[in-house]
């Protein structure tokens, strides 16, 4: 039998994201929990909810941890409860519907239906890193990669550029099959997903056009990123803070006349990333908005 447990507590929409975005903290965790997060009442968008699924009954060292993560709930007292003899993975994805995106379908290995005709299906599911489709800030990318490709967009050199699960990545190799693609994330973690998540959507590794190379890297850091430079495309899914640390070294990165998609950002931040930007060279050529969540469509100015 197993022993699982759900921890859930409320949390900012921006704690949220920053959750999602970065689990580096629960590292040390074996084995981690699977974090969800959710907006329970569309009316009140700054109150949301963290559920965490554990193997296991969590300590009070690691329920304080799990508290840490989202300070506005200090107060709060955490609601602890142990789930029936089932699956914790699959109990973490029930209620989690597909996503269509553009010409993107991504749903959990929970969804038994066929993809929609005509549609590019991806299983992606939840787990131990950010990127499922299920937030605004990837549907955002899907729909900017879906745009782009409609409008006749060519791209033979791209980089994902904090991948998360791979997602991005997989939906412009779909979409550019010829192209040379690298994914990176600091977090080993997430490395590690992608890879099983390409396995999964039969996309094949390796260094070649047509193939998805894997990096660990903080940032552009990297020297096989280095090394692939300069890109024609790069998808930036991140957080606002470092999107305006890193403007230098991923404008740098991109070739003159290339595309740059940035997301992870509140609508409140979006101006200021995109003055970043703007002062190494790029201007702003479109934005899709999704309930707050903007997603940034660059272009760095020729020479």
């Amino acid at each position: 039998m197993s022993d699982s447990w759900k921890l859930t507590l409320p949390c900012t929409r921006a704690e949220a994201e920053a959750l999602a975005e970065d689990i580096a903290p629960l590292a040390g965790l074996d084995p981690p929990p699977v974090l969800m997060t959710s907006e329970p009442d569309p009316d009140a968008p700054d109150a949301w909810q963290l559920d965490a699924y554990f193997e296991g009954k969590p300590d009070a060292a690691t329920i304080a941890l799990l508290r840490g993560l989202v300070p506005s709930a200090s107060a709060a007292k955490p609601l602890l409860a142990r789930l029936p003899d089932a699956d914790w993975v699959t109990l973490s994805q029930q209620g989690l519907e597909p996503v269509h995106a553009g010409r993107f379908f991504v749903h959990t290995s929970q969804h038994g239906e066929a993809p929609p005709p005509g549609t590019i299906a991806f299983r992606i599911d939840a787990g131990l890193a950010f990127g499922t489709g299920q937030h605004e800030t990837t549907t955002g990318c899907l729909q900017t990669l879906d745009g782009l490709k409609r409008r006749g967009a060519r791209f033979r050199n791209l980089l994902d550029l904090g991948t998360g699960t791979g997602l991005l990545a997989f939906a412009a190799m779909r979409l550019w099959p010829l192209a040379y693609a690298t994914a990176s994330d600091i977090d080993p973690i997430a490395i590690r997903v992608s890879a099983e998540n390409a396995a999964i959507n039969r996309i094949p590794l390796g260094a070649d056009h047509g193939r998805l190379a894997l990096a660990v890297a903080d940032g552009l850091d990297d020297p096989l990123l280095a090394a692939n430079a300069p890109y024609d495309l790069i998808i930036a899914n991140i957080l606002a803070q470092p999107l305006i640390a890193m403007a230098g070294s991923i404008a740098g990165a991109l070739a003159p006349g290339g595309t740059l998609i940035l997301a992870g950002l509140l609508d409140s931040q979006a101006a200021a990333v995109a003055a970043a930007y703007r002062r190494h060279g790029l201007r702003l050529a479109g934005r899709v908005d999704n309930r707050g969540w903007p997603t940034l469509r660059m272009v760095k100015r020729r020479r």
